[in-house]
């Protein structure tokens, strides 16, 4: 018996393209988060280095061009993803009792993603506000204002939110998109929650340099 396939409407190939364009600008967001991380991080080893890393990048225009174009990025990705997350209590309690009668380890981390996806478009527009209308950025600046106290609680949320975000996000593309065949998923999740604690360790080790940074 053959099966014919009706020809996809124009709602179906919108939601392909929309589907391509949320996965690759999930993709660009992980690599400027792995690479902000990386970049802030150098006040570890010298707080001269960050300075100049961010005088660079205001120099030649970058961090003022830049910043609002990660932050349409961020909020296109955030727009594209929504489409797939239940906003209405109906919708939400229908996931949470199907994540809870399947037991299923990729439906949490879905959930996991969902939720602090709502968080980190506040506390990542904050941010973003915050340091691109403060510029130029130096490592006393930072270091005075996370030794504020607020800001330090408030990294201390921001962190692990977003880190746990990355890693899930990177681990679903892999996934969905076939870079990842069934065979390695599982030393593919491992490999991911290994990079995940490490830039949770980094980004830690930075707030604590930080902390106790002479602002002086």
């Amino acid at each position: 018996m053959s099966i014919s396939y009706a020809p996809a409407g124009k709602t179906g190939k919108w939601d392909g393209a929309m589907d391509w364009v949320q996965m690759l600008s999930g993709a660009g967001l992980i690599l400027f988060m792995w690479c902000h991380m990386i970049l802030v991080s150098s006040v570890v080893i010298s707080p001269g280095v960050m300075d100049a890393i961010a005088e660079f990048f205001e120099a030649t225009g970058m961090a003022q061009v830049g910043g609002p174009l990660v932050f349409l990025l961020f909020l296109t990705h955030f727009v594209l993803a929504a489409r797939k997350i239940p906003f209405r209590f109906d919708g939400q309690k229908t996931i949470w009792q199907h994540a809870r009668m399947l037991h299923h380890g990729d439906t949490w981390l879905w959930i996991v993603q969902a939720v602090s996806a709502m968080i980190i478009l506040i506390m990542g527009a904050i941010h973003m506000w915050v340091v691109l209308t403060d510029l130029p950025i130096t490592a006393i600046k930072s270091a005075a204002r996370i030794q504020s106290g607020f800001w330090a609680v408030f990294y201390l949320i921001l962190l692990p939110l977003v880190e746990l975000h990355v890693g899930i996000g990177l681990y679903r593309i892999a996934v969905k998109w076939g870079f990842v065949k069934d065979v390695d998923r599982a030393r593919f999740k491992r490999g991911e929650n290994i990079i995940t604690l490490m830039f949770i360790a980094i980004g830690l080790i930075t707030l604590i340099r930080f902390l106790f940074l002479s602002v002086n």
